[in-house]
């Protein structure tokens, strides 16, 4: 795998075995030694085996020294998670133990517990204890107990545990990798849209994000004085020209530009998307005299501005931002960069949010339309089927060219079965069924008068998909929204049609959402109705659940979602608050606030 391309390495999970500290005639904490460790070591194999940080490499877990039994060794422990870099702790015990003398007292950290149901020693008494501590602290924890009581000597965790167990670990790992990275902004506000009006109060306070902004203008320094690998510009500007298909030209034979300057706005476009990359993350090949430059922001996600002072002049950023998100380039299979279109931040946050759920590219898209069951009727004359008949209709996701390519349905699992996968699993020829499902077609002038290419492709596939968006409301706060379903195969006639309707040029997304016959779920239409904003992101697998979890964790309240209630896994002071699950989020939330508000 690779190293992180990020200044701040990644989160540490560690793990905490505590144990009933009575000694004495009966041997009590001798004899839960043996069992309370087995029990840590086989915590921390089930996250080492199952979670992988965003460059490829398992996460790393840690075991305390010692079982910690009295205070004494509760402070050992917190020393030896300090030096080794812990985020996150995993408390597990089979035992009574004395709660507020062991429990993790650091308020940094983002905390479980998981107690033993067992008969022999009352584990589950110690997991309500503790709980208890940390909500009367003020030091929320995810509370993990099987429903099935076990043997003192049955080692293997069950699955109800190892399912809240991985969904903690890895909502956790996603929140701290965050914190202390940066959102850069490359230009501001675009076309109005509430999104791109950046809020570096959200980003500071809720994902211990830092905001950088730096204007449009230094893409065109950096070209114009040659900022950028030379050598590197000749083998991607080879690469493209030899992977990247150039696809029909949308516009009126009159207004359509010469070979030569589509050939100029090719190279114009690899520099940028190399530039975007160098402002991200820095370059340290850009040569003697830019040192400077070669540092970069340390951003884990950026917006571009683009519309409309910069695409009314310049070659448009949607070939950069679709290949910047894209798992592969020039340089093979490779970690994505996330970029948001038109700067929309929010959407940012949100592509940021499932891109570390899931170690996946994220799809970009506005929210267009929705088709219900008659309209597709009367315009095509097709009677929709599977999932969308039971959403009566579904949504067209579609935005200006800027979407990952991986998203076009080609990528097969070992099954056969269409998917979007971590980078690291791309083979070479899920990247070329990639290519050859795409073309970058020249950019619409009517949208953008400086020209530049945009990609498009359709998702000729049925993947499960969840789609959710991050608003923010005044006097609220951010809040998210969910919506669990899948892409939608059309006939290809049918597509053709529909899509002919609105942007043909662009890459076309056909959804239905998993209704529930009530709320915002009740069809496809309500679901549309009830969207926060004009853009959603979309990412691969129902992960809607693992969104509550690291949303709980941010204390950002969910405001919709079709999520069962049997997967909803959130701390267990949450349960103090009433019991409507979701009115009761969103005063917990209000109760704790955002999670770093108080160390800035």
């Amino acid at each position: 795998m690779t190293n992180s391309r990020l200044i701040g390495g990644y989160p540490v999970i560690g793990i905490r075995p505590v144990i009933d500290g009575r000694r004495g005639k009966l041997n009590v904490r001798e004899s839960l030694e043996d069992q309370t460790m087995k029990m840590a070591e086989s915590a921390a194999e089930l996250i080492r085996n199952n979670l992988k940080y965003s460059n490829g490499e398992p996460v790393k877990v840690v075991i305390s020294n010692t079982t910690i039994g009295r205070v004494a060794e509760a402070a050992m422990c917190a020393e030896q998670f300090k030096q080794e870099g812990v985020d996150i702790t995993l408390t597990v015990t089979p035992c009574w133990c004395y709660g507020a003398e062991t429990m993790d007292m650091d308020p940094m950290t983002i905390k479980g517990v998981w107690g033993f149901n067992g008969t022999e020693r009352p584990g589950a008494v110690y997991l309500a204890a503790v709980l208890a501590a940390h909500a009367q602290k003020g030091l929320p924890a995810f509370g993990i107990y099987g429903k099935d009581v076990k043997d003192a000597d049955d080692m293997e965790i069950p699955e109800d545990v190892q399912e809240k167990m991985l969904r903690f670990a890895k909502a956790a790992v996603a929140a701290a990798t965050m914190r202390g990275k940066s959102y850069l902004q490359i230009g501001g506000t675009c076309m109005g849209i509430a999104g791109s009006m950046i809020d570096e109060s959200f980003f500071e306070e809720y994902l211990g994000m830092r905001v950088e902004s730096i204007d449009e203008v230094e893409i065109i320094r950096r070209m114009d004085l040659g900022i950028y690998d030379q050598e590197e510009f000749k083998e991607a500007l080879a690469w493209t020209k030899e992977n990247i298909e150039e696809g029909f030209d949308i516009n009126p034979e009159e207004f359509q530009k010469s070979r030569e300057v589509k050939d100029e706005e090719w190279e114009f476009s690899v520099k940028m998307m190399m530039i975007i990359r160098d402002l991200m993350v820095g370059n340290e090949n850009l040569g003697e005299g830019n040192e400077e430059e070669a540092v970069g922001h340390n951003a884990i996600a950026a917006g571009f501005q683009g519309q409309r002072q910069w695409t009314d002049f310049y070659p448009n950023g949607d070939f950069a931002e679709s290949m910047l998100n894209t798992p592969f380039d020039w340089s093979g299979k490779r970690e994505p960069y996330l970029v948001a279109t038109e700067n929309d931040t929010l959407n940012g946050a949100g592509m940021l949010l499932l891109n570390l759920l899931t170690n996946r590219s994220q799809i970009f898209a506005d929210v267009r339309t929705c088709w219900n069951t008659e309209s597709v009727k009367r315009v095509t004359d097709y009677d929709v089927e599977g999932y969308a008949k039971e959403a009566g209709g579904f949504l067209h996701l579609i935005n200006s060219g800027a979407c990952t390519i991986d998203a076009c349905g080609q990528v097969k699992d070992e099954d056969g079965n269409a998917c979007m996968k971590p980078w690291w699993e791309m083979t070479d020829d899920d990247i070329q069924a990639c290519l050859d499902a795409t073309t970058y077609n020249p950019a619409n002038n009517g949208y953008f008068r400086g020209g530049g290419f945009s990609s498009r492709f359709e998702t000729r596939a049925e993947m499960p998909v969840t789609m959710i968006r991050l608003n923010l409301v005044k006097g609220l706060g951010p809040c998210i929204q969910i919506a669990e379903g899948w892409t939608v195969l059309l006939p290809e006639d049918v597509s053709d049609t529909l899509w002919k309707r609105t942007d043909y040029a662009w890459p076309s997304t056909w959804f239905a959402p998993r209704v529930t016959g009530e709320g915002p779920f009740k069809s496809a239409y309500d679901v549309m109705n009830n969207w926060g904003a004009n853009h959603g992101v979309i990412s691969y697998g129902h992960v809607g659940a693992d969104v509550i979890t690291l949303a709980s964790m941010l204390r950002i309240p969910i405001s919709m979602h079709n999520v069962p209630e049997d997967q909803i896994f959130r701390p267990a002071a949450w349960n103090a608050f009433g019991m409507d699950k979701e009115g009761s989020d969103f005063r917990a939330c209000e109760t704790y606030g955002p999670l770093y508000k108080n160390i800035r």
